[in-house]
């Protein structure tokens, strides 16, 4: 096998030159700046003969129905054969508020570099020491992941200029990774198409995330990513005055057990091999109250993130039922044995309480609601859907708050007013997925780890490791699925906003299935003021593992 023909002196210098314009972009995530990517992408592609003769081998690609008009950035270089690569990579980043008084120098490296020289003092030892080092780049987006998106466009740009190029490269860039993904969802619809287009097979996706080591010398090849579910709880309770508690339920004291018994629990946590999960936790709480009274909060409610290694979310629905069910359970017992003590003093007979543990799904509360207000329903619940759409496009109100609301319309229409559970999940949902467990996975992609770990061993002399799962969480979640029809099912029944603002195209899933693996350089403290990627990696390194990747794949 014979790698392309590039000459990687020049590669490194266009990596750099892209890199520099690229995280000048102030493209925040779920922000109107996200757009500014598209004249970098436009700018990149006029510099290019290749698709200047090829004008359809370029482009943006919508996301459906966004608020914000934001794009897919698509390029393809086409050459013979039918195999396809498709390298993706993210171009939102995260906000700058931790750089403080540094915020005008976040996105120009030298001048960061510079600052954070009069502040090195002041830094954590590991930064202040990769800082003195020269060795690394500092910058907001640099890292993750304008880097491996500037390696991913310099190589396609050298692939655009080789003569009989084997195969065809897709490069995409995405927004919106670091919000709910719903770039790479539309991507999935865009590389449903091209594919039926231009006949391709896809052999394999390459993200290129930065990878973090454990070892400095070991590097990490990532064939998976971890899949991350946020079940939400909705407890509705029973309202009395402070003076009177007896005569009501607390639904903040349900959710509170609830939370002790789920928070950082390692049986929400799933193994694969070597590999764990990191146990949930959780990352939101309230009840309903806005202003003080002395009475009880009618309801309270919830969220907690939950990271999957090969769990589905009917799985994770039947543990969070089962630990809904006995924290009320819990909950009730408790207050009984309180009541029996306090009317014992207060010389009263004995008697329980009258509540009883009762939970319930979305899709069981929504049916109640239907059987109950009909036509009258369903017409209330889709003004209020719309409602809520109009508030999420405006920034008026956040996926969170938009579920509850949506639970507290349909409970305008139930009759049993009882206290009970609620519980669902909310976006964003991000399959777990892995090349280990992959049944339609490509010969060109099997054993890929390692046949680049025997590549960078005799090329660098630096092992890398594999590992099954990307712990960061990444768009390679939207790559291939199992059973599409039966996680539809699953995930629209739990979800109250799926279908109608957020959706999976699990059919195009399906149609482009194919194996992935993440090769970026290394970087460290992802999302920081000191966010910075290693330059051996950024313009040599990976680049040159990535093309040999390629080569392999399309061979």
């Amino acid at each position: 096998m014979q790698q392309h023909d590039i000459d990687f002196g020049k590669l490194s210098t266009r990596i750099q030159d892209l890199l520099y314009r690229y995280v000048a972009v102030e493209s925040i995530t779920n922000t109107a700046g996200e757009r500014g990517v598209e004249d970098f992408f436009r700018s990149y592609i006029a510099e290019i003969p290749y698709f200047a003769q090829h004008p359809d081998h370029w482009g943006l690609y919508p996301l459906e129905g966004d608020g914000l008009g934001r794009n897919v950035c698509w390029a393809m270089v086409r050459g013979r054969g039918e195999k396809a690569v498709v390298l993706v990579h993210h171009y939102d980043v995260v906000d700058i508020e931790d750089y403080k008084t540094l915020k005008p120098f976040a996105y120009t490296p030298d001048r960061l570099r510079e600052e954070l020289f009069r502040y090195k003092d002041m830094l954590p030892e590991d930064a202040r020491k990769d800082l003195e080092s020269g060795e690394f780049l500092f910058c907001r987006g640099g890292c993750d992941m304008k880097g491996g998106g500037s390696i991913q466009y310099a190589l396609l740009e050298a692939y655009s200029r080789l003569t009989d190029f084997a195969g065809n490269v897709i490069v995409i860039g995405v927004p919106d990774e670091e919000n709910l993904s719903g770039g790479m969802r539309s991507a999935d619809k865009l590389l449903a198409q091209l594919k039926e287009q231009y006949g391709l097979r896809y052999v394999m996706m390459i993200n290129s995330e930065p990878h973090q080591r454990k070892d400095f010398a070991r590097g990490v090849f990532s064939e998976g990513t971890v899949g991350k579910m946020m079940p939400f709880i909705y407890v509705r309770g029973f309202l009395s005055h402070a003076g009177k508690v007896f005569e009501g339920l607390n639904p903040a004291s349900v959710l509170a057990e609830i939370v002790t018994r789920t928070e950082i629990n390692m049986d929400f946590s799933d193994t694969v091999g070597a590999e764990a999960a990191p146990p949930p936790t959780w990352l939101y709480m309230k009840d309903s109250k806005d202003r003080y009274d002395v009475s009880m909060p009618l309801t309270a409610q919830g969220c907690f993130s939950v990271l999957t290694l090969k769990q589905t979310p009917g799985e994770l629905m039947e543990k969070v039922e089962r630990v809904c069910q006995e924290s009320f359970e819990a909950v009730i017992q408790r207050l009984n044995a309180s009541y029996a003590i306090f009317r014992e003093r207060t010389g009263q007979p004995q008697e329980p309480l009258p509540w009883k543990a009762k939970t319930v799904t979305f899709g069981e509360l929504y049916q109640e609601a239907l059987a109950s207000g009909g036509k009258d329903f369903e017409a209330a619940f889709a003004q209020e859907q719309q409602r809520v759409r109009e508030d999420l496009e405006q920034g008026k109100t956040y996926m969170i708050e938009a579920n509850f609301r949506l639970i507290d319309r349909i409970y305008d229409f139930i009759e049993d007013v009882s206290p009970r559970i609620v519980y669902g999940l909310m976006p964003p949902y991000y399959p777990n997925v892995s090349n280990c467990y992959f049944q339609g996975i490509a010969p060109e992609a099997r054993d890929m780890s390692q046949r680049l770990n025997a590549y960078t061993q005799a090329r660098y002399g630096q092992a890398y490791d594999r590992e099954y799962f990307y712990t960061g969480i990444c768009d390679l979640s939207y790559i291939n699925i199992d059973d599409p029809a039966a996680q539809r099912k699953s995930v629209s029944q739990s979800m109250p906003l799926f279908g109608w603002y957020y959706d999976i195209p699990f059919e195009d899933i399906q149609a482009i299935s194919m194996a992935g693996i993440n090769i970026g350089p290394w970087g460290k403290d992802f999302h920081k003021l000191t966010e910075r990627v290693f330059m051996p990696d950024l313009y040599d390194r990976t680049p040159h593992i990535l093309d040999h990747a390629i080569s392999l794949l399309l061979e």
